[in-house]
C-alpha cells in the first residue's frame, strides 16, 4: 500500500526509531515529550499501513484504554488523514486497515485475556505497554511469551512507555542496571534492546505555556522526573505503611465500605477511592478507584453508580454545584467537612493506619509511592505535603473523616483547631 506521510510530522528525536528492529525497545523520559504520541499512535500506523505486522496496545487497567491509548491511535488516523484506509470497531477497541493487518487494545488486570487475543491475519508482532512502570515484572514477561510469528522482515518487537518514578522499579534493575546506564545518557542501541530518553525539549509541538509550567517545577523530584525524566530517588516521602496485595478473594467481606472523591476535568482527573475498614485492626483496605479526565457530571454519576451502587460518596466540598448535580442523577453525595488544617490532620490520621491496597488500583499505588513532604532550599522536609500527585489521597481523606472524630478538639494532633457541624453517614 503507498501512502505518503510527510516526515514532519514526526518530533526529530523519534524519526530514526520508525525501522528500529530490537527485540526490547524502551522510550522513557519527562512529561509532555512526545514519546507516547510517537509509539502508541504514529509508529503503529506506519507500519499497519505498510502491511505486515499487527500491534497490541497494552495498559495495566483495562477500563483506562479508550480515553488514553485508543484516542491517542484515533487521534493519528485523523491529523494523518487516512480514515477512509480503516475501520475502527469502537466497541470492542479493534482498530482494521484494509490491508487487514490490526491494531488492537488490552488491559494487563486480566492476562489470560490478553492471551487470548488474535490478530485476524497473521500474527502480534509488536505488543507496546503504556505507562509500563504500572504493570509487574511477571506480566511483562508473559507478554513476550505471547508474541508469535515473526521473521527476519517483520522481527517481534516489545516496547515499553514510561516516566521514570523511581530508581528502585524492576525496570530499571532489568533492563539498565546491567548495561551501566547513567542518567547523562539519552540512548542505547543494541539489537536485542534500545532504549531512548526524552522530555520537552524535544517535543517542538508544545506551546510557551507548555513548556514554562514544565520549566517552573521547582520541586526537586518531580523536576528531576517529570521536567527532565530522571530516574528519581525519592526522600521525604510521607506513606511507608502501605503495601500491595490482592484482594479479589476478599471482596465479599468488605462490608464496611468508605467512598471518597475528588473532583477533576481537564487538567486533573475525578478520583474516586473505595475502600473497607477494619477499625479494630485499623487496617483500610483499597480495592478500587476511578481516575479519569473528561467526565462531565453526568457521565460521572454514571460511573459513581456503577461503582458504588447506593453507598454515601464524600465529595471535596469546593464544587457545591457539582455534589449538587451528582445527587440530581441519583448519586448519594455529600459534602466533606475539611476545614482548617484538615489536609495535615487527614494525613498524619492515615499515616496511623495500615494500608492495603490491590494492584489493580495503580493511580492509587502511585501517590502513595510519590506523595512527598516538600523541603526548604536546604531539602529539609517541612509538615506541608507537596500538591502533587494526591488526588486519590485527597479523595481517602474526604472518605475517613466520620472515621477521625471530625467533632472532637484537635489540639491534640499539633494544635489544628476544630472543625464544627459536620454529620457523618458512619455515624
Amino acid at each position: 500500500m503507498k501512502v505518503e506521510i510527510e516526515t514532519g510530522v514526526y518530533n526529530d528525536v523519534y524519526y530514526p526509531h520508525l525501522d528500529n528492529m530490537a527485540r526490547t525497545q524502551i522510550i522513557y523520559g519527562g512529561s509532555s515529550s512526545g514519546k507516547s504520541v510517537f509509539a502508541v499512535g504514529q509508529r503503529p500506523i506506519y507500519d499497519i499501513l505498510r502491511g505486515g505486522r499487527n500491534y497490541l496496545i497494552c495498559r495495566q487497567v483495562a477500563r483506562t484504554i479508550r480515553n488514553s491509548v485508543f484516542n491517542e491511535v484515533l487521534k493519528v488516523i485523523s491529523d494523518w488523514g487516512v480514515g477512509a484506509l480503516f475501520s475502527v470497531n469502537k466497541s470492542d477497541m479493534v482498530i482494521t486497515c484494509v490491508n487487514g493487518y490490526q491494531i488492537l487494545f488490552g488491559g494487563l488486570d486480566d492476562i489470560e485475556k490478553v492471551k487470548s487475543i488474535t490478530p485476524a491475519k497473521g500474527a502480534i508482532t509488536d505488543i507496546v505497554v503504556e505507562e509500563a512502570t504500572e504493570t509487574d515484572r511477571n506480566t511483562v514477561k508473559q507478554l513476550y511469551k505471547r508474541q508469535r510469528g515473526g521473521d527476519e522482515r517483520y522481527p517481534k518487537r516489545l516496547v515499553l512507555l514510561f516516566n521514570p518514578v523511581l530508581q528502585n522499579h524492576w525496570i530499571y534493575n532489568e533492563y539498565f542496571s546491567g548495561i551501566g546506564w547513567a542518567d547523562t545518557q539519552t540512548e542505547y542501541r543494541g539489537d536485542e534492546l534500545s532504549i531512548l530518553k526524552t522530555w520537552y525539549i524535544h517535543n517542538r509541538f508544545l506551546t510557551p505555556a507548555d513548556v514554562r509550567d514544565l520549566e517552573g517545577e521547582t520541586d526537586s523530584y518531580f523536576r528531576a522526573v517529570y521536567t527532565l525524566g530522571n530516574w528519581g530517588v525519592l526522600g521525604n516521602v510521607i506513606f511507608t505503611n502501605w503495601a500491595v496485595q490482592d484482594l479479589s478473594g476478599m471482596r465479599a467481606q468488605f462490608t464496611n465500605r468508605r467512598n471518597g472523591l475528588d473532583f477533576g476535568f481537564s487538567s486533573d482527573p475525578a478520583a474516586l477511592h473505595r475502600s473497607h475498614y477494619d477499625r479494630a485492626r485499623k487496617t483500610i483496605y483499597i480495592f478500587d478507584e476511578l481516575y479519569e479526565k473528561g467526565l462531565t457530571n453526568d457521565l460521572l454519576a454514571i460511573e459513581l453508580k456503577r461503582l458504588c451502587g447506593d453507598d454515601y460518596i464524600i465529595c471535596d466540598s469546593a464544587e457545591p454545584k457539582s455534589i449538587a448535580e451528582l445527587v440530581q442523577h441519583g448519586v448519594r453525595a455529600l459534602g466533606a467537612a475539611k476545614g482548617k488544617d484538615s489536609v495535615i490532620y487527614g494525613v498524619q490520621w492515615l499515616q496511623q493506619q495500615k494500608v492495603i491496597i490491590d494492584p489493580s488500583c495503580v493511580n492509587t499505588i502511585n501517590e502513595f509511592r510519590q506523595y512527598k513532604w516538600r523541603e526548604d532550599k536546604n531539602g529539609v522536609a517541612m509538615r506541608v505535603p507537596v500538591d502533587r500527585n494526591n488526588h486519590l489521597i485527597d479523595a481517602g481523606r474526604y472518605a475517613y473523616e466520620g472515621d477521625m472524630d471530625m467533632h472532637a478538639e484537635w489540639d491534640d494532633v499539633n494544635e489544628l483547631g476544630k472543625v464544627d457541624d459536620y454529620v457523618s453517614p458512619w455515624k
